[in-house]
């Protein structure tokens, strides 16, 4: 029997159906998204192999939800972006990143929450105050994106063509808030281990 605070098991079984093995009720991706909104941890295995297939369950249901009239959240230009990054070098990085972004973002949530919910209800000039949490929100991915960029540059052996003078250049000045230091430390420190596993499998 799983300890209190493990991932619930859910089966997938070929007939596609979902079985949470802790309600011991079939469930669908509906049901499982619920469970991801409420912070629920689970695992989703294959009912015959034991495969664990939560990636693709996963992927699955941003498929569904994007295809939802109204509910689409991912733009076409980030798609795009997104697919031209998969075979490329920088492939191994983009996971990283979009995770930390996500976690940055989800740090700020709760505060654009009660900022949003306070404005409602508000007249037009003090909505207009509602411009400061988006403006923060700006800031943030500009930052996240200060440091992607920093990374690719640090990664990127050789500089592509045009590009010749940025190889000489010191290191990208970083951002003056401390939080975003941390978090470029924190993604040099990730590139040069790749960089390192890399190293040593060309060795290899």
């Amino acid at each position: 029997m799983p300890a209190k605070d493990d991932p619930v098991v859910i089966k997938k079984y070929a007939n596609r159906r979902l079985y949470n093995t802790g309600t011991s009720t079939y469930v669908t991706l509906e049901d499982l998204a619920e469970m991801v909104k409420k912070g629920e941890e689970f695992t989703v295995q294959d009912a015959k192999s034991g495969e664990d297939i939560t990636h693709p369950v996963l992927t699955q249901i941003i498929f569904e939800l994007e295809n939802k009239e109204g509910q689409n959240m991912l733009p076409i230009s980030f798609l795009r972006q997104l697919i031209s990054f998969y075979g490329d070098q920088m492939q191994m990085i983009v996971p990283s990143f979009l995770e930390q972004s996500m976690m940055a973002f989800a740090k700020e949530q709760e505060r654009f929450r009660e900022q949003m919910k306070s404005a409602f209800g508000k007249s037009p000039m003090d909505m207009m105050s509602m411009s400061a949490p988006m403006k923060a929100l700006e800031e943030q991915t500009r930052r996240n994106m200060e440091m992607f960029q920093n990374a690719m540059r640090m990664f990127t052996p050789f500089p592509q063509a045009g590009q010749a003078g940025a190889a000489t250049e010191p290191r990208a000045k970083e951002p003056e808030a401390k939080e975003g230091q941390d978090e470029l430390k924190e993604m040099r420190d990730q590139i040069a281990a790749m960089q390192r596993r890399i190293d040593s499998m060309g060795r290899g």
